[in-house]
């Protein structure tokens, strides 16, 4: 019975911690993005960043005997891999390096619970009600409101980049109802090194088909790398992927309307970039929506 109790009080502490833990680590991947672009080629340094993910997660799967994913399951862990890290991830970088601003590859990122939520009941039968609607609409408007002063020039934008940003949101749309819909039986340390060769290979020959392969040894890339590995690619991954296994894919991703406000609060002291009033009112806003649409 004590060993029960210690259970159910373990799960309700990552119940309670796990979102505003995995919003301050998502977050921080567009500081990471911000601080290694001098550094390398984007799909590079994704290519480096996923084979140092699998060269920690294989052998420490292998050394605890963890159970690997075969036939539907495997398959099930490759399609997510693919989307969520593939096509998502290796989309922004690249979108945002021919041209895409920051703040439209962040609004894009807002677009995605409202997507998620109009598909949710379709495919996966989550009934979404008025309040959590409402939840979500605010927190659109909150997050539109954290990104609009750094949204300019949008004319000059390139049409693929453009393209190339919304398929990217989509993938991630699309990942995430996959995982929710196959990934009940998926073990963590297996699955994911499953799900971040999936993405390797893709991105690998994207890499080598349009970059240069830079990778600087720099301090600031090394520093980037770290972080993108262990409290990313590790950390917030298996964050995101056990809160979809547990609870509902809308309430989920609605978590996503705080990133561009908590990733604007670390711009400011990172990089002393500046926030307005009418910011401040937008990471007020999001923060409403995203506690209106998580409620039971």
């Amino acid at each position: 019975m004590a060993d029960i109790a210690s259970g159910s009080a373990s799960s309700g502490l990552f119940t309670r911690l796990a979102p505003a833990l995995f919003v301050v680590l998502w977050s921080s991947g567009f500081i990471v993005a911000r601080l290694v672009a001098p550094h390398s080629d984007p799909l590079t340094f994704l290519v480096v960043r996923y084979a140092l993910v699998i060269a920690i997660l294989a052998p420490f799967a292998l050394l605890i005997g963890a159970p690997w994913p075969k036939g539907r399951d495997f398959t099930n862990n490759a399609v997510s891999g693919f989307l969520l890290h593939g096509v998502y991830l290796g989309g922004i970088f690249w979108a945002v390096k021919h041209g895409l601003p920051a703040g439209f590859a962040g609004l894009f990122a807002g677009l995605q619970p409202l997507v998620t939520a109009t598909l949710a009941g379709p495919l996966l039968g989550e009934a979404v009600s008025g309040r959590r609607w409402a939840g979500i609409g605010l927190g659109f408007v909150g997050a539109a409101l954290v990104l609009l002063p750094k949204i300019g020039g949008h004319d000059a934008i390139p049409a693929q980049a453009l393209i190339v940003g919304v398929l990217a949101v989509g993938a991630f749309t699309a990942g995430t109802i996959w995982q929710k819909r196959t990934g009940n039986s998926m073990d963590m340390r297996t699955g994911n090194v499953v799900q971040f060769t999936a993405a390797l290979l893709p991105t690998a020959l994207v890499a080598a088909l349009t970059e240069s392969g830079r990778f600087d040894m720099t301090p600031e890339l090394i520093a980037g790398l770290f972080w993108a590995v262990i409290g990313l690619s590790i950390g917030a991954i298996t964050m995101l992927l056990v809160m979809i296994k547990r609870g509902a894919v809308v309430q989920t991703t609605s978590l996503l309307y705080l990133v561009p406000a908590v990733t604007a609060l670390m711009a400011w002291i990172g990089f002393g970039e500046t926030m307005n009033v009418l910011q401040i009112g937008g990471m007020v806003l999001a923060a409403a929506g995203v506690f209106l649409a998580n409620q039971k």
